[in-house]
This record gives C-alpha cells, structure tokens and sequence, in this order.
C-alpha cells in the first residue's frame, strides 16, 4: 500500500496532495521537517472551557454514549471529512485535522504523511525486516518488539511527530517465492502468520494499565486477502482477480486475518488492490461486513489500501459512476478511505439515493470510537498514561539492542561443514569481507523503514572483531559486471572469505515482483570464482526477503558455510558478526520454503491454487502442498549444537463425543463438522523432552507438526504449534503443547468447511512420529 501514486496513473487525477506528500518523503526520506512540538489532540477544554459542555468531550461517559453524542453534532459534509484519511477538523467543536496515516512494520516509519522525523527526533529504532523476525518463531520477540515500537511512537506523538494509527502488520501468506513483498510478511504458513500478526498487534496496542477497551496505538491488519501479487510480468495488482477456492481462502489466506481479530483484537483491517472472484476487496460486504465485523466481530474501523476505491472505479471499471463507487464501499462496510475518493464522490451519492446518511454515520463512528479508545477526545495527551514519553524514549540502549538481539535470533545457517563456523576470532589474522552487501546500510532495513538510531554494516560488525580487507566485488547487487580478480585477489591471501551478496530493493520490493529466483548477474560467478581460489573457510551470506536457488553453493564443498540473514534491520551488521565469531549460536529457521528455478519456470505467479493438481502437472505451494524438489525447506536451520527430542507423552486414541442421533454413529464417516457441540473441551497434552548434546548453549525451536488423514485434499502436513526453549550445554528441557482437536487438528473441506477427520494423525517432531486415531 502506499505507492500507488507512484506506480499508476489513473484517468482521474485525484489524490495529488497526498501523493505529492508521500513521495516527497519517500524519495527524501531524511529531509528534516520542523514539525510542531505538541500533540494533536481534541476536547483541549484547558484553552477552551466552553468544549466542557459537550458530551463526547466528557471522559466519564463510555465511548459508545460520547461517539453518539459527536456524530450527532455533525454535518452530512463535516462527517465525510471523517471518511478520509487526512480527516477534516471542525473547529467549532474543537477537532483538530488528524492524518490517520503512518506505518510502523519494523519500526516507526516515515513512510506516509502522518510521521515525521525532525531534529527533535532524528531516527527511530529499524528491526529486521519481518521475514527476518518470524525466523526467530520467538512468539514473545514479536510481541516485545511491538511494545517498544509502540512507545517509540507516543513519544514521537506527544512532540507532534506521529499518529496514533499505525497501518501494520503485513500478514498476508508469502504464497509465492517471486513476491516482492515478501519481504514484509511472516512468511508462507497461516500458523506462524497468525502468532506473529496478533503478537505484534498485542505489542502495539496494549496498555499497561491492562485496560482492554483503550489503545496504546492502533494497528491495522493487511492487506485483506489474498493479497500476494505486486506486478509479474504485465499483471499488477491493481487489475488483478485472485481466483481462489473456499477451501484455499478458509485454510490459508483468511486464518492470519481472523487470529488478528479474534486473538489480537486488532483495531483495524485493510482492505486490499485486489479483487477476488471477480469482487474488489473493498467493495464486498460478504468479506467486509460479513466476515470481519458478522463472524469476527471487529472492534474498530476498516480502511481501504491508498486509494483502492479509486482503483476499483478508475482501472477496474467496476461501477460505472464515481458515486456507485463510493455507495458500493460505504455500503460493502469500508469505514475509512485512504485517499480523498470518498471525500470527493460521497455527498453525492447520497444526494443521488444510493447510500443513506446512517451508513455514514455508522463509518465515520467506527473511526470516531477507534480515536476515543486511543484518548484522542480525552484532552491534554501529556495528562495521560503515555504523556511523559518523549526524545529520551526513542532509541534506547535497551531498544537498540532489541534490535540486534531480533537479527541474531532470525538469522539461519543453511550450511556448516566441519570446522567452519564458527570461526575463531584469535585464530582468524586477515578476513576477507566481499561483496555488493557487504559494507550496506539501508539495505539491511528494507522497504517501509524509518531513519534509524545509527547502522552497523556486515563490514564494520566483523572488523570489530578481526583485521579485514574489504572488496564489493560488484557495482551493486545488479552485478552486470563482477570485478572477479580484484575480489579473488583478496581472497586468495585471507584465512577465511565472507562473502555478503543477495538482493535488496532494486530486485524486490513493493510493485516489483521478481522473475526468478537466482542471485542477480555475476553474483554467482563471484562467489564460485573467489571460493576456487580461498585457502580456508568460505562463509556466503544473502541478505534477502525472498528464498534464492543457490544449489550451484549448496553442493560446492569449497563453500563452507551459508547463511541466510533477511534484511536484517539497522545492527545488522553486528548480529552477523554475532553468529560468525559465534558470539551467538544460530537459531533461526526458514519462515519460507527455497524452491529451485525450475519450480518458477512452470509455475505462473498468478495461479492462487495451493494444492496440486497431478492432472496438468502444478506442483501446488508451500510446504503443505507443494510436492516437488526444494533448495531448502521450510523450518530448515541449524545451530552450533544438537537437539534430540524425547516423546513423553500424547495420546494413542482420541474420541470425539456425538449425540445420540448423529448420522456418523450408525454410518462410517470421514470426517464430522468441527462445530462448538463437538468441539468443547476436545483437546489433550504433548510432552516432550529436549536435549542439547552439544558443547554450547544454544536456542532451539521445536515444531509440533500434524499429517491428518488424506480426506478432504489435505495438507500432506500442517504446523499445529511451536515453542522455542535455551538450553545449556548437555542439558534437558521439557517443552509442552496442548492440542485443541478442532482448533488445531481439523481441515477445511472443499466448501470451505471445517472439518475434523476420523482416522489415523501423525504428530511429527523434527525425527520423532507419533500415530493416534480419531474416531467417534
């Protein structure tokens, strides 16, 4: 979201201001902006003591009286100055304009018009790029990150440099390897995807006061759903239908939406560019009222991708007037429109009998009720819980190295031949640092960043440590040309060779979706070249978001070691260092599966099925379904020591109580409906112990993984759970899961259905497998 603007030119030329907001900052991201130094706020009755009187302003009536009370006050075009994400002020009432926009993936960002770094606050604290982050499957790393997020974001709003309304996590599944956000998600399974979206989201939003009903910040889930294609070769997003299964948006696309709802009680969804089946997102009441607000019952405001009503009139043609367009929205259940379409098309539409004030009202009160519970309404901010917060909060020592700690626990070694990492700081007299990503710094913190505290690049971590000799070996990671004999020159006189190569936005981001999945140019060339000739270990490091097929470095025995380090946030540099001198003993695992060439070659982007298909050949996608070869898998990562796990305890047979007239007594059944009567209290412990037999303590994650029985086009095996435990050297650990039978063990038919299946399960943790029956 966000760069529309920038990427379409639509037949209407709306949105200018906005736009040229955004790309301003976008393309002078460090321009200082002398920005008030106080908050926004409204109901200042210390300047105004006649706004007392108003009853949204009264702090001891409940939000719901006070939305009712303000609503009513308004204007038909004072209310839909609240539809928009530059809303309106009403000075007469003492409301002030608010941005609603500003981004927060990683950090607090000054992408979008709503946060603005200045000399008062020069930088916030950038953490890896979330693929990075799910690599660590640390539940507790996302939400504690979120919490230090949040605060660095008050403090920016009480000196009148941010929102409150932060428009993140990205969750949408990393369904394919070519996607160039990628980068921003937790990765390709729903349960991994669902514990880091309401994770963060509790981090951002919860007080700690305990106080439910208010909100630290507000998040925002995105983008809803099936949301996965940027533009790959002519299709962008903008015009694209997903074509997807009841079966495939229930089991995969919907669940990370609805766990952020449900389990993180998120204040906000995003809906998406995107149609599905033929229905823009933001235009379809069945996915907006239906879904969110009937079944999930969101408590909050859903606003549109920037401008996607815009999109679905101007480049989809779906409606044929621009007050179709915004009755369509208003009606579907959109609340908020980033952009200024509602603002322009909706007096209109109700002038014209297509949509009625009440759904107005209702809209712009989900919005009014959002900014109550953030203490908008409530007066003077510096009088509240988080009003002392300010500069000195932001970029920490403890957040800093917050940061680093993040990168540490995500990084992933693919490969380690004996005797190569780690490797001895004292023993190490000249090392070799090659590479177009070697000595970056706003690679490592990707796309939706903010100025950060400071960089530590992959260069400067390891010369903290050993005397280096540095060759970028390429221009830039495009690497038309690689300056081979400069970089094997180096190497050749080094006790070890690490070399730093991969991507970075140029090859993948927002908009831009890859066409395969090899290092660019002469990346490989280099690093082949340069390893012939090395005389000790050979580390490859890849910065990336997506996986890469390096099977050429994989089976070359000269490349000792490899090891995968997402874009890895502003202390990058040293957490890498980290792991190499091995300071830090890896612990990250693959959020992604690594698919070889060959997969992409036959595998259109724009094919949403998840399963297979052995009829024409489609290997089907992620590790659930897909049933071909991979470079690596998903979950693949090793450490500096070794775990073996122990099954202490989990059940041989789990019966599932029915009434007396159920069908699936008297005739043999494959599976039976996961509905509440069935389900209550259906559930039973996994016990297990872990052991580190190494020489080192180490952090390990264990994966609870289940293979249902094959009905239903199941997954071949799915994540159940995970839990990640530190264990010191020949030490053991006891790791417990309880497993809620149709929370967890149940698969969606093909209508979409959940369904729990009878027959033989297998739980799978790393070697160990356990059988168990299901039946009536």
């Amino acid at each position: 979201m966000g760069s529309a603007p920038l990427n379409r030119v639509p037949k209407v030329s709306v949105f200018l201001s906005l736009f040229l907001c955004f790309s301003f900052y976008s393309l002078n991201p460090r321009v200082r902006v002398l920005a008030q130094s106080s908050p926004v706020f409204a109901c200042d009755v210390v300047s105004n003591p006649s706004l007392a009187s108003f009853g949204f302003c009264n702090t001891s009536l409940g939000f719901n009286d006070r939305v009712v009370d303000l609503v009513k006050r308004l204007t038909l075009q004072e209310k839909i100055g609240f539809l928009v994400n530059s809303a309106g002020s009403v000075s007469r009432l003492g409301i002030p304009k608010y941005e609603w926009w500003s981004e927060a993936l990683h950090g607090v960002s000054y992408v979008g018009p709503g946060t603005h770094f200045s000399n008062v606050v020069p930088g916030a604290t950038s953490f890896p790029q979330v693929i990075l982050t799910a690599a660590s499957f640390n539940a507790s790393l996302f939400e504690a990150i979120g919490k230090v997020v949040s605060t660095e974001a008050r403090a920016m709003y009480n000196v009148g440099l941010a929102g409150l309304t932060f428009w993140s996590p990205n969750i949408n599944i990393f369904r394919d390897p070519r996607w160039g956000r990628g980068q921003e998600t937790p990765g390709e399974d729903p349960l991994l995807s669902s514990k880091y979206g309401s994770g963060y989201v509790r981090g951002l939003q919860q007080r700690d006061d305990g106080d439910d009903n208010r909100l630290k910040v507000a998040a925002c889930c995105k983008h809803y759903t099936a949301y996965d294609l940027d533009n790959w070769k002519g299709t962008d997003r903008y015009h694209f239908n997903a074509v997807v299964t009841k079966q495939d948006l229930d089991d995969t696309f919907q669940p990370p939406f609805k766990s952020c709802v449900l389990d993180g009680n998120v204040a906000s969804v995003m809906c998406s560019y995107n149609q599905v089946n033929g229905k823009p997102t933001c235009a379809d009441p069945d996915l907006l009222s239906g879904v969110i607000r009937g079944e999930w019952k969101l408590n909050g405001y859903i606003v549109s991708d920037c401008d996607s009503v815009d999109v679905f009139y101007n480049s989809q043609h779906y409606t044929k007037t621009p007050e179709e367009a915004a009755a369509k929205a208003i009606l579907a259940g959109l609340d908020l429109n980033c952009g200024s379409f509602l603002g322009q098309h909706t007096e209109a539409a109700v002038k014209a009998g297509l949509v009625d004030e009440p759904a107005i009202d209702k809209a712009v009160s989900n919005n009014f009720a959002t900014l109550m519970r953030l203490g908008f309404f409530d007066g003077d901010p510096s009088k509240q819980l988080y009003g002392k917060l300010g500069p000195k909060d932001v970029c920490t020592t403890e957040n800093q190295d917050l940061a680093r700690e993040a990168a540490r626990q995500g990084i992933v070694l693919l490969k380690n031949s004996p005797g190569s990492l780690p490797l001895s700081p004292t023993a190490i007299k000249n090392l070799a640092v090659i590479g177009p990503n070697a000595n970056v710094t706003k690679t490592m913190i990707g796309n939706y960043e903010g100025t950060p505290c400071k960089y530590t690049t992959p260069l400067q971590g390891l010369t903290a440590s050993v005397a280096t000799t540095y060759q970028a070996g390429c221009s830039n990671v495009a690497c038309g040309t690689a300056q081979v004999d400069d970089a094997k020159k180096v190497a050749a006189s080094a006790d070890a060779v690490v070399l730093v190569m991969g991507a970075d936005q140029s090859i993948e981001r927002e908009s831009l979706d890859r066409v395969d999945l090899l290092l660019p140019g002469q990346q490989q060339l280099l690093i082949t070249e340069v390893a012939n000739v090395s005389k000790g270990p050979v580390i490859l490091v890849i910065m990336s978001g997506g996986g890469m097929d390096v099977s050429f470095a994989k089976t070359n025995d000269k490349i000792t070691s490899i090891l995968w380090v997402g874009y890895p946030g502003e202390a990058g540099g040293a957490a890498i260092a980290d792991v190499i001198f091995g300071y830090y003993n890896p612990s990250g695992r693959l959020p992604m599966t690594w698919y070889p060439q060959s997969y992409v070659d036959k595998v259109p982007m724009t094919n949403m099925n998840m399963r297979p298909d052995p009829s024409t050949g489609y290997p089907g996608r992620t590790y659930r379904f897909y049933t071909g070869e991979t470079v690596y898998s998903f979950g693949d990562g090793l450490s500096y020591s070794k775990f073996e796990h122990k099954l202490v305890r989990a059940p041989k047979l789990v019966s599932v109580p029915l009434e007396e007239d159920h069908a699936c007594r008297s005739s043999k059944c494959i599976s039976i409906d996961a509905v509440e009567q069935t389900c209550q209290n259906l559930a039973f412990d996994v016990h297990l112990k872990v052991k580190n037999t190494g020489k080192i303590r180490g952090s390990h994650t264990v994966f609870l993984f289940s293979t249902p029985p094959s009905v239903h086009n199941s997954p071949q095996k799915h994540l159940v759970d995970f839990e990640k435990v530190s264990l010191d050297a020949q030490t053991v650990g006891m790791v417990q899961f309880k497993v809620d039978v149709c929370k967890h063990l149940s698969v969606s038919d093909e209508s979409g259905s959940r369904k729990v299946a009878l027959g033989e399960h297998v739980l799978h943790v790393g070697s160990l497998k356990h059988s168990f029956t299901v039946r009536v």
